[in-house]
């Protein structure tokens, strides 16, 4: 902690992008016409999944700053979002990984709250939800292993090594989770946060291969390495989940560690290209159809 109380005075301008960092902005659509198998992502770890004409919303976070306040938090990198949450076409199925702020945003699913009938989150969360007016009967609740057919689909809620809390009085008395999501023709993984450990293995043997891989790999430091993945771990966990496309989340849109804004990318991509993985790193609003042939995989962070 002495360490991290240092660090927090230390000025690294290199935490930030000195200016905003590009959005490919969307329309409605481009979101419902085309019926592949598709992701979109909103910087951090928000994303659009549409997956055997299902469509669904990860850890929709649209706030400006990952905060309860605002004007102390770092602000978001990008000026805008690719498109207003409350201009998304209809969510069927709503999912959180966490109750942390950089994850479950009031505002955020305020704005989204009546656009599905649906939340899918970890034990605990629910009752933050209900808190908020959302109805009982939209909320459904899973500890490690539970799962639930959904339209076609299997939901999961799969192990993770993170915590949780929203304020001062309330640390881990909310579960913490990844999500693996199974169709009939395709199948991937949103890790949410959490350190490396041997629980993706296990996931890969039960659930993989997976087409997608959704995977934590910045805001890390090795004094928190138990809690955040670093970058060549998010790589490992994606060969041990039997991952065919990576996608690297959690990043580019908030500083919450101590690390230059890029170098979660620069170092997940130059492991992925070490050990021979298929990653993309599309820009935020991007759409990434993920079972064709090419994704995209510009350096536009450069």
């Amino acid at each position: 902690m002495l360490t991290i109380i240092r660090d927090l005075f230390k000025a690294n301008p290199r935490r930030k992008p000195h200016k905003a960092i590009p959005v490919e902005p969307l329309t409605i659509d481009a979101i419902t016409s085309n019926q592949q198998a598709k992701v979109i992502w909103f910087g951090h770890s928000a994303l659009l999944l549409e997956i055997e004409g299902k469509r669904l919303l990860l850890d929709p976070t649209f706030a400006n700053s990952p905060s309860p306040f605002p004007f102390v938090g770092g602000k978001r990198f990008s000026k805008v979002l690719p498109i207003k949450p409350e201009l998304l076409p209809p969510i069927d199925v709503i999912i959180l990984s966490h109750d942390h702020y950089d994850h479950m945003d009031y505002h955020s699913i305020m704005l989204l709250k009546d656009k599905t009938s649906q939340f899918c989150v970890p034990t605990g969360v629910g009752s933050r939800l209900k808190s908020w007016g959302i109805a009982q009967e939209k909320i459904r609740e899973f500890n490690w292993w539970d799962k639930v057919d959904f339209a076609g689909l299997t939901l999961t809620c799969t192990p993770a090594r993170h915590f949780s809390g929203r304020g001062l009085f309330d640390r881990n008395k909310t579960l913490w989770c990844s999500w693996t999501i199974v169709g009939k023709q395709t199948r991937v993984f949103f890790s949410g946060d959490g350190g490396y450990g041997p629980h993706f293995a296990e996931i890969g043997e039960k659930f993989g291969p997976f087409d997608l891989t959704l995977m934590e790999c910045g805001q890390y430091d090795k004094r928190w390495a138990a809690i955040h993945m670093l970058p060549e771990e998010s790589v490992q966990a994606h060969l041990d989940l039997k991952g065919k496309l990576m996608i690297p989340i959690h990043w580019a849109a908030f500083s919450l560690a101590f690390h230059d804004w890029i170098e979660p990318i620069e170092r997940v991509t130059k492991a992925a290209i070490d050990r021979n993985v298929t990653i993309s790193t599309p820009r935020i609003g991007e759409i990434v159809n993920f079972t064709a042939a090419e994704y995209p995989k510009t350096f536009w962070w450069k």
